[in-house]
């Protein structure tokens, strides 16, 4: 039995009112962490004719996962460690690094939701014909004005002064991932959440395989040799820096480059190039997230600069409006940044 169970009364009456979508895992420190159980799912199951098999999600170091563990609510920090626990104001204004070893601090097999567990959830959702809403227009949804959530500074739904998070889970089941109350809490809007797993670095495109980034053990600094590139004509990943990697650019026809507005609809992206991105390799870009797989994707934001590294953070912030959303994704900031706006949220894998 590992050792994160501790078959308490918090535990046993937390998956008795969720059904067991819920549990509460222990960290190192003996800590509780609220965990939504994310049962394994096929790839083709989710937006079919993607890949065969198991979503990557669920694959880490070449062993297939049944289940994967994603805090239910925006991480918070207590005694140097990155928790999950309602009614909570999230934590925010620490740099990549600094939020990844607090995650990681929780314990092996812990670490950040990674941009794959993003991706991963994003068309489990629009399959399951729900997309969440959530805190994009300072405590309320900018979708459904009527639906709000507990600002932590006390400032009024719609007040645009203050620091607006709201507390997680204070919003109502529409904010949540499925739609219940067991749901995955505050995935849009809210804050920023760090998601390990993509970078850019002067716009090619990078990431690291399969859910891989999700190890408690993976290297996943600027210099980690665990970084690749994908190869525009066949979906391989290659050494950063090949010849005919798939990069990102603002206009042009450049091959293996694929085009958008940042700032802009992520579902707005294009592949215009003279040797456009082959379909091969689209689907590697779409199991990452970083390629939109249909024009339905709500109207969600993407946002990137073209030198150096930048780091992902993903689902939106209280103000973003429609940019925010399950499919947003912000390649703006390098992974020093810190801002009230960005923040974290701790997983697990057994």
């Amino acid at each position: 039995m590992p050792s994160i169970y501790n078959r308490d009364s918090l535990r046993a009456n937390v998956e008795a009112a969720t059904g067991g979508k819920i549990t509460v895992l222990y960290t190192a420190k003996g800590q509780p962490s609220y965990m939504h159980v994310v049962s394994a799912f096929n790839a083709d199951d989710v937006e079919p004719g993607l890949a065969a098999g198991l979503h990557p999600m669920f694959m880490t170091n070449g062993q297939a996962k049944t289940e994967r563990f994603i805090g239910a609510y925006p991480g918070v920090v207590r005694n140097g460690e990155l928790i999950s626990l309602p009614g909570e104001d999230p934590a925010a204004s620490a740099n990549f690094d600094t939020f990844l070893a607090q995650a990681r601090a929780n314990g092996p097999g812990w670490g950040l939701m990674t941009n794959m567990d993003w991706s991963g959830l994003g068309l489990w959702c629009r399959k399951n014909g729900f997309v969440p809403r959530g805190n994009t227009n300072y405590g309320k949804s900018s979708d459904a004005p009527w639906e709000t959530g507990v600002r932590g500074d006390g400032g009024l739904p719609g007040n645009t002064s203050g620091i607006a998070r709201t507390q997680a889970g204070s919003g109502p089941t529409s904010w949540r991932h499925d739609n219940t109350h067991a749901g995955i809490a505050d995935l849009v809007g809210n804050v920023w959440e760090w998601s390990p797993g993509l970078r850019l670095v002067d716009g090619e495109i990078q990431v690291i395989a399969d859910n891989n980034a999700a190890s408690s053990t993976i290297d996943l600094s600027a210099a980690s040799s665990e970084w690749r590139a994908i190869d525009g004509a066949t979906g391989a990943l290659v050494t950063p820096g090949s010849a005919n990697t798939v990069k990102i650019a603002s206009s042009g026809t450049a091959a293996y480059t694929l085009v958008a507005s940042s700032g802009g609809a992520f579902q707005s992206m294009t592949n215009p190039g003279t040797t456009p991105v082959a379909e091969a390799a689209l689907k590697v870009l779409k199991l990452h997230g970083i390629y939109p797989v249909g024009a339905d994707l709500g109207g969600d934001g993407i946002w990137f600069t073209l030198d150096g590294e930048r780091v992902p953070y993903r689902g939106g912030v209280w103000n973003y409006g429609e940019r925010a959303g399950v499919f947003a994704v912000n390649l703006y900031y390098a992974r020093s940044n810190v801002n009230a706006s960005i923040g974290a949220r701790p997983a697990f894998s057994l």
